[in-house]
């Protein structure tokens, strides 16, 4: 436990600094995180980094998380990325003469749109050009104060399960914690900052990114299972890997983009 809370404060610092210099170094860091995130996918699911499905998940991811404009480069819309990808590695189902199976390019497809987009959609949110960095510690509060208001509010009330044969120590009573502290974050930045947003979009906001973020939680819980790992890797000491800490985040950011309730 000791060494699980000095790497978490540690590494929270270090994130919330780099956030707040922001630029290329804060898209490096998402960048790195990405191509470790899914270097861990495909180590769940059996295939090596240097296999030729894993290569094309990783230029999709790439596509997705660089920062192209820039650099004054003009590439295709995210559906034009995820048609060309799926189609290539459908295409090299035909290459290798079924080597590469049809299940096993759907998941390299899903595992580049998954870590690809949901990285590329944190960046986006922190390059708005009006307030990105108020919209980012918006999105992260919520997903943090959810997180920690399930944890205290389930160890402190928690009696009925949510979802056991999935997270047997998650609770209904933690998951209405963590919603409700969610909307309290929420509503502070609503408070000290009336003028970039109003409390309905804000209490909007604050729910989706606690309901969701519990959904990536139990998304990637479900996974692990599926798999039977305990976690994705081993990059953060008692914290697991990349993919361990950032499924709320994954889910979250796209989804408050794609709703339109995060300016872009």
């Amino acid at each position: 436990m000791r060494q699980r809370i000095i790497t978490g404060v540690a590494a929270g610092a270090l994130f919330i600094t780099l956030t707040v210099v922001g630029g290329w170094i804060y898209t490096g860091l998402l960048v790195l995180l990405a191509i470790i995130g899914f270097t861990e996918y495909a180590r769940m699911n059996g295939v090596a980094w240097s296999h030729p499905s894993s290569l094309l998940g990783y230029a999709g991811v790439l596509l997705f998380v660089l920062p192209w404009s820039d650099w004054g480069i003009v590439i295709p819309s995210v559906l034009t990325i995820v048609w060309m990808l799926a189609f290539l590695l459908l295409a090299l189902t035909v290459i290798t003469k079924n080597q590469t199976t049809i299940d096993g390019a759907a998941l390299m497809l899903l595992g580049a749109l998954y870590v690809g987009y949901g990285f590329a959609a944190m960046i986006e949110v922190r390059q708005v050009e009006l307030h990105g960095l108020f919209w980012t510690f918006l999105s992260f509060g919520c997903i943090w104060a959810s997180d920690i208001g399930a944890y205290f509010t389930g160890r402190a009330f928690g009696k009925t399960k949510l979802w056991p044969s999935i997270s047997p120590n998650k609770t209904i009573e933690g998951a209405l914690g963590g919603v409700a502290l969610s909307l309290v974050v929420s509503t502070m930045f609503a408070w000290f900052a009336p003028e970039l947003i109003d409390l309905p979009k804000a209490l909007l906001i604050g729910l989706i990114a606690a309901v969701a973020g519990q959904f990536g939680d139990l998304i990637q819980s479900a996974y692990k299972r599926v798999r039977d790992i305990k976690d994705t890797g081993t990059l953060l000491p008692g914290h697991g890997g990349v993919l361990d800490r950032c499924d709320s985040w994954l889910i979250v950011f796209p989804l408050l983009l794609l709703t339109e309730l995060l300016p872009v």
